[in-house]
């Protein structure tokens, strides 16, 4: 077991109308709400901000932004094609926040960092 917490970010109708409808060089993406939740990005978070929802919700509060990007940026970078007004309010309009606080890493290697 390993002292981190997940948070996991499941996308709903909103954030799927925004997929299929921000890249004006796309006639239909066809992309829906299941295929979009198929596989998620998971962010680890320290164990002490999932210690209950309250302390998830402030979590979020603080970090919001990141994630909106990070998810957006997997969509499109062309960052003109994003929301402008990204704001706490349309992140929680679009993503229903999941937590998971049980992480057990069941591979005998060291964790690396593919980005290095």
């Amino acid at each position: 077991m390993i002292n981190r917490a997940a948070i996991i970010l499941k996308y709903k109708s909103p954030a799927v109308q925004w997929i299929n409808e921000a890249d004006p060089c796309v006639e239909d993406p066809g992309i829906s709400l299941a295929s979009v939740n198929e596989d998620r990005t998971v962010y680890l978070i320290r164990d002490q901000d999932a210690d209950d929802p309250e302390t998830v919700a402030e979590w979020i509060a603080l970090n919001y932004e990141a994630l909106f990007e990070s998810e957006l940026e997997g969509w499109y970078t062309d960052e003109d094609l994003w929301p402008k007004n990204r704001n706490l309010a349309l992140f929680r309009k679009w993503f229903e926040i999941e937590c998971h606080t049980v992480i057990e890493d069941t591979v005998d290697l060291p964790i690396e960092d593919d980005e290095t």
